[in-house]
């Protein structure tokens, strides 16, 4: 198993690709803290019983990881639960559609402060946790497709996954000298609840599959494969990088 022993935290991950990664690394070996907000408590506790009944170790807390206080409380509850951390997965965020000229500015902060300032928090708090242990570490956040590719009508989303990339890119560069990798996977368009308004509407659904040259949407479970390597020894000599999956959309082009 290529993360036994090791422990991981994944954000947001009582649903959708989060909940992937996190069942992933359970059967890789690693003892994993499923972190969850609100209603996702009971999922959350649903695949702390399943983890368990297949013979791996989790535990479920709450925290929202715009707070910081709750983002301390995460790492320090996971240190003393399994003894350590090697991998944060920062997967938590969120979206709202709207035309920039509409945008009020509590939506534009609330989409900084989750998708932007929590994996900041997050990945700080990690790091202090892995320099401490001296072992390294691993620091994998699930970005988009958005971080390199303008979405009219989703401004703050772009945004905040722009900036996730240089904070991706920064702080690989200063966490360097500790042994501790800093990555990004950039999803496309994954099939997940989250989706599921778009799958709803024919029309619009078959244009976007229209642009994804491999024509269809990806799977979770293909996020989570590509996670597990990032967090796993076979990624070493990984770092600064975003991992871009999605089926060929950042490269769709016609012959005009």
């Amino acid at each position: 198993m290529r993360l036994e022993n090791k422990v991981a935290i994944v954000t947001g991950s009582a649903s959708g690709i989060g909940q992937a990664i996190a069942c992933a690394m359970a059967r890789e070996g690693a003892a994993v803290t499923i972190d969850y907000v609100g209603k996702g408590a009971a999922d959350a506790e649903t695949m702390v019983k399943q983890i368990a009944s297949d013979g791996g170790r989790a535990t479920a807390i709450g925290a929202d990881i715009s707070d910081q206080a709750q983002v301390q409380n995460l790492v320090a509850k996971t240190v003393e639960k399994f003894g350590g951390l090697d991998i944060m997965v920062c997967n938590a965020g969120i979206e709202t559609k709207m035309p920039i000229l509409d945008v009020p500015l509590d939506l534009w902060n609330k989409t900084v402060s989750v998708n932007l300032t929590g994996p900041f928090l997050c990945g700080q708090e990690a790091a202090k946790q892995m320099v401490k242990q001296g072992r390294g570490g691993r620091i994998v956040n699930i970005s988009s497709v958005h971080e390199d590719m303008p979405m009219p009508t989703n401004t703050p989303y772009c945004a905040t996954k722009g900036g996730l990339r240089m904070l991706m890119r920064s702080m690989s560069v200063e966490l360097a000298e500790y042994g501790i990798t800093v990555n990004n996977i950039g999803p496309g368009a994954i099939d997940t609840p989250m989706d599921a308004p778009l799958k709803a509407q024919p029309d619009k659904f078959q244009e976007l599959l229209d642009h994804i040259p491999l024509h269809r949407m990806g799977k979770p479970d293909e996020i989570a494969n590509l996670a597990v390597f990032l967090a796993s020894d076979e990624s070493a000599y990984v770092t600064g990088s975003t991992y871009f999956m999605d089926g060929g959309l950042l490269r769709w082009a016609t012959s005009l």
